[in-house]
């Protein structure tokens, strides 16, 4: 069974994180299976829109640990990059459906998609710092600039979680809804979006990203210190801890 489920209706493709029993948590292969759709929808004419949502009780619980631990001390990232950029560079519109966890970049994507949906139970977390790591996909470029540098400096350097509510007042996401209100409230903006007229939708949405560019050379920056990070004494402690199940040596996590 596939990991990141594909399924078309009236020129909207919905895109489903579908690992619920490791709450959504990514592997390199569904990053790389969201690339590829990703890629492909931009190819495709009867596409014109695309949703992203997830099965079970949370939205992903951010990368799956034990996998991401096992990439040649971090060098090997290939399909994260393909999936970073595949979204960024997504000439359709992305309308994200959140509930329960978006951990790391399960919160850090939603500031590359256009509309995003939240649930009222649903709680952000940004832990990359509590990893001995550093923000990535641009997130300490887009924060400051959604939300302010005051609040964006909570939510990257204590790495505590947040509400939907604080999402919603920092710009991350676009309405907070019932649980049982979202799916139908998505289902509508989604059919929405695919009723306007193509040309205007692609040029509106390549009209706001002005600072494309820009966003994209953080990424970068991020990306280079980020490696930096995994190869630091305090990330392999992290993770060894994690892996291990045990408290983190606070010798070792400096």
């Amino acid at each position: 069974m596939s990991h990141v489920t594909e399924s078309q209706k009236d020129k909207v493709l919905t895109l489903t994180l579908n690992r619920a029993d490791k709450k959504n948590a990514l592997t390199r292969h569904m990053y790389q299976s969201l690339a590829d759709a990703l890629v492909k929808a931009n190819e495709d004419e009867n596409i014109k829109v695309v949703r992203i949502e997830a099965a079970g009780d949370c939205f992903t619980a951010g990368n799956d640990i034990s996998d991401f631990a096992q990439q040649d001390d971090g060098r090997q990232i290939s399909e994260i990059s393909a999936f970073m950029h595949a979204l960024v560079d997504c000439t359709k519109p992305v309308v994200a459906q959140v509930h329960g966890m978006a951990v790391g970049i399960g919160t850090t994507l939603l500031l590359h998609c256009d509309l995003v949906y939240a649930a009222k139970n649903t709680r952000f977390i940004l832990p990359f710092i509590n990893l001995g790591l550093v923000p990535e996909y641009a997130s300490s470029y887009l924060l400051p600039r959604l939300a302010g540098r005051r609040k964006a400096s909570e939510w990257l350097m204590l790495g505590e979680p947040f509400s939907a509510q604080d999402a919603y007042e920092g710009g991350i996401v676009t309405a907070v809804l019932n649980e049982e209100q979202l799916a139908e409230r998505v289902d509508k903006v989604c059919q929405s979006l695919a009723a306007k007229p193509q040309f205007s939708l692609h040029h509106t949405k390549s009209l706001l990203n002005s600072d494309k560019e820009a966003i994209e050379q953080h990424i970068n920056v991020e990306l280079d210190v980020f490696l930096e990070a995994m190869d630091s004494e305090a990330a392999r402690e992290a993770f060894d801890a994690f892996l291990h199940k045990r408290p983190i040596n606070p010798e070792k996590f400096k």
